[in-house]
């Protein structure tokens, strides 16, 4: 059975890469994987590719040998793994609590981790993989500290592994979005006291996802990003001194922008 599995599939980005990835691989059955078997089990009549809700909360330890557990009894050939779940907090990191910081840690990176290394030997010549990352991977972000540094290491990560796997024909690329609309924000904003409130551009979720199909399939790439303004960013951050890109960032928060009506009901 050859079938793709999408974590964090429940919503957001991970809900469109299950209903978009039929376009460009073909397989038997979609896992997606999430907390909430409601929004699963509605996915099923939207995708055009039968999908199995697989309920698991990467945040417990023992989600990961149930996950593994299913690998071993159904023996699947996965052509493609999205990590996809994922959260983030706002707000000045002394005010975001020590419990919050390590679930962002442990969601965004050790279960992304955990997710790619019990799935690989199941993945052949030809599979490939799909990090979600973000725009702040790319420098230090104050405010969005934590949830940035780990995104940091989902970047190195994907990029190293990419580098490893390639003689053996898998492809792993990053998906560094700037701002999309999704429950994201749900989260972020619940630290939030007014220190994030200027999001130049907003973007959406399923235009991103289109994108980083396009260029899972149809390129050499091991980062997409999604749209020419947050492209030329990546580019003026890697020439430019954090330093000063961080103090740039943070006078932008003194005044409001795209900040209204963000959040989005789950």
């Amino acid at each position: 059975m050859r079938i793709a599995i999408v974590t964090g599939a429940s919503s957001g980005m991970g809900r469109e890469f299950v209903l978009q990835l039929g376009q460009y691989v073909q397989v038997d059955e979609i896992w997606a994987v999430a907390r909430r078997k409601e929004a699963l089990e509605a996915l099923k009549p939207a995708s055009g590719v039968p999908v199995r809700p697989v309920c698991l909360d990467l945040l417990q330890e023992d989600s990961f040998a149930q996950y593994r557990e299913l690998l071993q009894r159904e023996n699947p050939e996965v052509r493609l793994l999205v990590n996809g779940a994922g959260f983030g907090k706002f707000g000045d990191f002394r005010q975001i609590s020590l419990e919050d910081d390590s679930r962002m840690i442990d969601l965004n990176c050790k279960a992304l981790v955990k997710i790619t290394r019990l799935t690989l030997p199941y993945m052949r010549r030809g599979s490939h993989i799909a990090e979600l990352d973000s725009l702040s991977a790319f420098q230090p972000v104050p405010y969005i500290t934590t949830y940035g540094a780990t995104k940091a290491f989902v970047l190195s990560y994907t990029r190293a592994i990419n580098q490893e796997l390639k003689p053996e024909g898998i492809r792993v690329m990053a998906v560094s979005p700037g701002w999309v609309k999704t429950e994201f924000f749900n989260h972020a904003f619940e630290t939030n006291q007014g220190q994030v409130r200027y999001f130049n551009r907003l973007y959406e979720a399923k235009d991103v996802v289109a994108t980083a199909l396009r260029d899972l399939y149809r390129s050499k790439k091991d980062v997409s990003v999604h749209g020419l303004p947050v492209r030329a960013q990546v580019l003026m951050v890697k020439l430019l001194p954090h330093s000063l890109v961080m103090k740039v960032w943070q006078s932008q928060q003194k005044k409001e922008k795209n900040n209204t009506g963000l959040t989005t009901q789950s």
